[in-house]
């Protein structure tokens, strides 16, 4: 179904799919759409030049989460799973792709998440819908996800910004 809406060449946060079929015992989620005019050969492309390509100071904070997260027992990222496995996208698995959807994620101890990104073709441009899904096991997950949800936001915006 093609979408109609006014163009949206920055990033517009907007209400996420619930419940989504990609993590159906999902609790918590958000999702922000952006409007572009390049062209993606696949869906792989697109992630890679988006998420794979984070700014320098949202590595950082990544880096600082990770020391962080260390005497709790929590993965440090996705390489716990990336390692040895050569379908990731940075440093996020890729556990599916279609010709207009791809989905990151892992599953840890506090909470399992997952990345989509959907792309919608328009005329002349895609409208690409990022949403990031997360199962909150515990007061552990619902704690980390009160803290980093923030910084969440403004990271997904940034690399949205990527697609234009």
């Amino acid at each position: 179904m093609p979408y109609t809406s006014p163009p949206k060449n920055y990033p517009v946060e907007v209400e996420p799919r619930l419940p989504n079929p990609v993590l159906p015992t999902a609790n918590w989620a958000d999702a922000f759409e952006i409007e572009t005019l390049r062209v993606f050969s696949d869906m792989r492309q697109l992630a890679e030049q988006t998420i794979g390509s984070m700014p320098r100071w949202a590595r950082w904070l990544l880096a600082i989460r990770n020391i962080l997260v260390v005497p709790f027992g929590l993965k440090s990222d996705g390489m716990d799973d990336a390692q040895g496995t050569a379908d990731c996208i940075d440093i996020f698995p890729v556990l599916d792709e279609t010709k207009d959807r791809i989905v990151l994620g892992f599953d840890d101890r506090h909470l399992d998440f997952r990345i989509v990104v959907d792309r919608e073709a328009a005329d002349r441009a895609s409208l690409l819908r990022a949403t990031t899904l997360v199962d909150r096991h515990n007061a552990m997950g619902r704690f980390y996800i009160a803290v980093v949800a923030p910084f969440h936001r403004v990271i997904v915006k940034s690399v949205l910004k990527n697609a234009l």
